[in-house]
């Protein structure tokens, strides 16, 4: 099976200043992603990449576009997700170094490159709007479903006994704290 993440090169190579510009559309063999959010496996990758040769190798730049879908980290509902990210990356000529990114028969693979890329820029916990309110605690239900509904109150028991003391109006100095002269 073709790698549909590797580039031909040929004309490139160990041609320092040469240029070229390639759009792609790849889809995921893979998915990329845990978590809350993910870019399925089969969803078509957009890339806009340029290739250029410089004298250690073929100097790889461009931005990756996706659709990332998932559920909100708040209330759970399901979730779409534009991802744009911009990446570049030097893939450099063979020279019994050890590199991350080297050209190969010819050709350069961006797929650890593009995953890597998208991967990081998912979010750690997605929402489906900034000022998305979660769900009720109590009844679980979805509180931006009812909009005049307050969420419920509970006070950790833990927490109770501290119900009976007097609030402060000192916020700066506390209780305990010595009158200020001023």
């Amino acid at each position: 099976m073709r790698n549909p993440y590797s580039i031909n090169v040929r004309d490139l190579l160990h041609r320092p200043g040469e240029m070229r510009e390639e759009s792609l559309v790849i889809d995921s063999p893979e998915k990329l992603g845990e978590g809350l959010i993910s870019v399925d496996a089969g969803t078509a990758i957009d890339l806009d990449i340029r290739l250029e040769s410089v004298h250690e190798g073929i100097l790889v730049s461009g931005e990756a576009s996706t659709v990332a879908t998932g559920v909100c980290g708040r209330c759970l509902i399901d979730i779409a997700q534009s991802v744009q990210i911009d990446f570049q990356e030097l893939f450099a000529y063979s020279s019994g170094e050890a590199f991350d990114f080297e050209v190969h028969d010819d050709h350069v693979d961006l797929e650890p490159l593009v995953r890597d890329a998208v991967v990081l820029s998912l979010p750690f916990q997605p929402v489906c709007r900034p000022d998305c309110p979660g769900l009720d605690p109590e009844t679980g239900e979805r509180l931006a479903d009812l909009p005049d509904r307050e969420p419920t109150k509970t006070i950790d028991t833990r927490w109770s006994a501290l119900a009976d003391f007097p609030a402060s109006d000192d916020v700066a100095g506390g209780a305990g704290a010595p009158d200020r002269e001023e």
